[in-house]
């Protein structure tokens, strides 16, 4: 299930939001300030964020801002007490994907943030992960593009299920050799290069359009950019 990052220095309202999410099945991480929202989000596995405007150390428009350049693939909605047109048209213009006035009703923040997930994740359904014309199916390990199937070795299928599962998320060298080969393993960011040139090779056989793009300094994010 995704995981939610709760950004707001009220602790009431962390709370309600944490039991709220946790209840419908949401992995639920806090944070009361803009640098414990930061330390999360490097952290990585973070799906969307529940961004308030008024926190103690940082402003929460430019916080937004930063964060839409860095995690371009993660959904924000603002949850404030600002229900001023001027602050809604400031946090949309920002890059929030939606905007909710406080107080709320729970059941609308949740089902705003399904839908949410639903516009910038890839599709899962009974085993399978589908994103732009690409198509995984977890349980026979099968990969299939516009209708052909693709041959992966078992560490580039893992490597590319870890892409699909986090679609037009920057994914950073570290967190793709932590999760792909763990912690203790003995490979480079060298290795990480190898393997995505050769995963892209097999992704763009037949001149299909890439998928897999670099994004220099930072890592690499799966976005189709037709």
């Amino acid at each position: 299930m995704a995981t939610v990052l709760i950004v707001d220095d009220d602790r009431q309202i962390r709370t309600m939001l944490m039991r709220a999410l946790t209840f419908e099945g949401f992995q639920v991480r806090e944070a009361e300030d803009g640098q414990s929202a930061d330390r999360w989000l490097e952290a990585g596995g973070i799906d969307v964020i529940l961004l308030d405007i008024g926190l103690p150390d940082r402003d929460g428009f430019k916080l937004l801002e930063a964060w839409r350049r860095l995690y371009p693939g993660i959904p924000v909605l603002m949850v404030t007490a600002r229900d001023d047109v001027e602050a809604r048209v400031k946090g949309l213009d920002a890059g929030a994907d939606d905007y909710i006035v406080k107080p709320f009703y729970l059941a609308e923040l949740v089902a705003r943030v399904r839908a949410a997930l639903r516009r910038t994740h890839a599709v899962q359904q009974e085993g399978r992960l589908v994103y732009a014309d690409l198509s995984m199916d977890l349980k026979a390990r099968r990969v299939m593009r516009g209708g052909k199937e693709i041959e992966l070795s078992g560490r580039s299928f893992d490597l590319l299920q870890f892409f699909l599962e986090h679609p037009r998320q920057v994914l950073s060298k570290e967190q793709i050799l932590n999760h792909i080969w763990g912690t203790d393993a003995e490979v480079d960011a060298n290795s990480v290069e190898v393997y995505i040139a050769h995963l892209r090779q097999k992704l763009e056989t037949g001149g299909d359009r890439r998928l897999i793009h670099t994004v220099r300094g930072v890592g690499y994010v799966l976005e189709d950019r037709s």
